[in-house]
C-alpha cells in the first residue's frame, strides 16, 4: 500500500487543548505531519489520513505527538470561530 506524509503549519489564535497533550498550549503557529494511504480498488487517485502528528515546543525541545485528526480540525474551526466572533 502506498503512502505519503504531507506536511502543514497551522495557526492558533487562542490558545487551545487537545486529547493528549497536557494542558492548554498557546496560540501560535505549529507544524502538523499527516500520514496518508492510498485507497485501492476505485477509478480514482484518493488518499485517507490514518496519523496527524503534531509538534509542539517547549523551551528549546520539541516533541512530536500523535493526535486525533478530526479532533485537531474540530480545534481550528473552534479558534476560526472564536476569532470571527472577537472581530
Amino acid at each position: 500500500m502506498f503512502t505519503r506524509t504531507k506536511t502543514r503549519t497551522i495557526h492558533f489564535d487562542h490558545p487551545f487543548a487537545l486529547f493528549g497533550l497536557d494542558g492548554l498550549q498557546p496560540a501560535g503557529d505549529y507544524e502538523v505531519q499527516d500520514d496518508e494511504e492510498q485507497i485501492t480498488g476505485i477509478s480514482w487517485l484518493a488518499y485517507k489520513r490514518i496519523a496527524t502528528v503534531i509538534e509542539i515546543r517547549s523551551g528549546p525541545m520539541t516533541h512530536r505527538i500523535t493526535v486525533d485528526g478530526e479532533e485537531l480540525e474540530a480545534a481550528m474551526a473552534r479558534d476560526q470561530a472564536e476569532a470571527t466572533v472577537s472581530h
